[in-house]
């Protein structure tokens, strides 16, 4: 079966993400392949071919559906240097 995944806000502004098998197995393998070196991929609709295939059909009326976007592999070390803003004080940032 080909992967599906469908990234989604609800009625209620919650973030949804539905996956089939395949799609679940293609999500957590590219999360897991992220690194230094290697450190972002992109989803969108499989015309585009983008990286990770999305499905563009809302499963309820009223949701949202995001079809492009950017997941980012962030080190503490990275935000600690660049937006330290993120990093709780006390954890990583010298407080």
């Amino acid at each position: 079966m080909k992967p599906r995944i469908t990234i989604s806000t609800n009625k209620d502004g919650e973030l949804e993400i539905c996956l089939n098998p395949a799609g679940r197995d293609l999500l957590v393998r590219e999360l897991q392949s992220l690194t230094e070196e290697s450190d972002h991929f992109h989803f969108g609709p499989a015309e585009v071919d983008l990286g990770v295939p999305v499905q563009s059909i809302a499963y309820r009326e009223g949701d949202q559906i995001f079809e492009f976007g950017k997941v980012m592999f962030r080190p503490d070390g990275w935000d600690a240097e660049y937006f330290p803003h993120v990093i709780p004080v006390g954890h990583g940032n010298g407080s």
